[in-house]
């Protein structure tokens, strides 16, 4: 009995330990849409921004925590008149609220809940979420990607900007649709 105990206490103890990976902006895109007009689709995208993810590797590199920290002002929708007005206070009032964060709280298979804050507002969320990889590049680096698309209602978080048109319709939609791609790069193991 005491054999089996020692075995086992010697097995965790020599278990891997969670894989980190840091997103790869190079390689990476977190992007929006929204209604406008009614009758046609902006799309945009956060230029600026930082996070990782933390996987297990001995468990088919499951998703144990993502983070990520997005820069207000690097909005960019390709047309300097309209992101100027998106950073102002109307909207993200990015020199009051420069950040938009994320920090999981939980994962069910594949839908990662967790703390969104934007705009001073903080509420959960949930992101279904796919993960590729592991795949080693020609410098051998490690890299994961994880995918993830939601809704969310951009009136729940302060931005409430709109004008009524002449037909009756707002000129900004209410719900944001919202789609990450994520590529990771595993950081050394920490000594």
């Amino acid at each position: 009995m005491i054999v089996v105990v020692a075995a086992a206490v010697l097995m965790g103890a020599t278990a891997r330990a969670l894989d980190t990976y840091k997103v790869d902006p190079a390689h990476s895109s977190i992007g929006f849409s929204i209604d406008h007009l009614v009758i046609d689709t902006v799309h945009g995208r956060f230029r600026q921004f930082d996070g990782s993810i933390t996987v297990d590797p001995d468990n088919g590199n499951a998703l144990k925590q993502a983070s990520a920290t997005i820069q207000t002002r690097s909005i960019d929708t390709d047309v300097e008149k309209r992101d100027n007005p998106l950073r102002s206070p109307d909207f993200f009032d990015a020199e009051k609220y420069p950040t938009i964060t994320f920090e999981s709280t939980g994962i069910a298979g594949q839908t990662l809940t967790g703390k969104f804050t934007m705009h001073g507002v903080t509420k959960e969320i949930s992101l279904p979420f796919t993960i590729k990889g592991p795949i080693k590049d020609p410098m051998g680096n490690v890299h994961l990607a994880l995918e993830a698309k939601t809704k969310l209602n951009r009136k729940d978080y302060g931005l409430s900007w709109n004008k009524v048109l002449e037909t009756g319709g707002l000129m900004v939609g209410d719900e944001v649709s919202i789609e990450i791609n994520g590529s990771f790069v595993k950081q050394a193991a920490e000594k």
